[in-house]
């Protein structure tokens, strides 16, 4: 089976046709097809070909499930006996897309 290192939102990612992942947000309608050219490493079995930093002409494809927005994070700065408390919440963008193919 063959696989990809693919880069998106500042990330790296180990993608796989069939797999299920949460990325960066990104523009694209539910269930359309979006195509990914910055593909880093495509491996099969024994065969690994590396980019230097991409590899031209390969991409990885892979249709948008959904949209959405993760859990909170609670960031609290705190100093006791000092009179001082800062709360601040955060809930990150998301896209969850599933790979359909891998072209090398």
């Amino acid at each position: 089976m063959s696989y990809a290192v693919i880069k998106t939102g500042g990330k790296q990612y180990r993608v796989m046709q069939g797999d299920v992942l949460r990325v960066e947000l990104l523009t694209a309608e539910e269930g359309a097809t979006v195509s990914f050219d910055q593909v880093l490493l495509v491996g099969s079995g024994e065969s690994v070909i590396v980019g230097a930093p991409v590899i031209e002409g390969a991409t990885v494809s892979a249709t948008v499930r959904k949209h959405g927005r993760a859990d909170k994070i609670r960031i609290i700065k705190f100093r006791r006996r000092k009179h001082y408390k800062r709360q601040q919440g955060h809930r990150q963008h998301f896209t969850e897309i599933e790979i359909t193919g891998i072209n090398a």
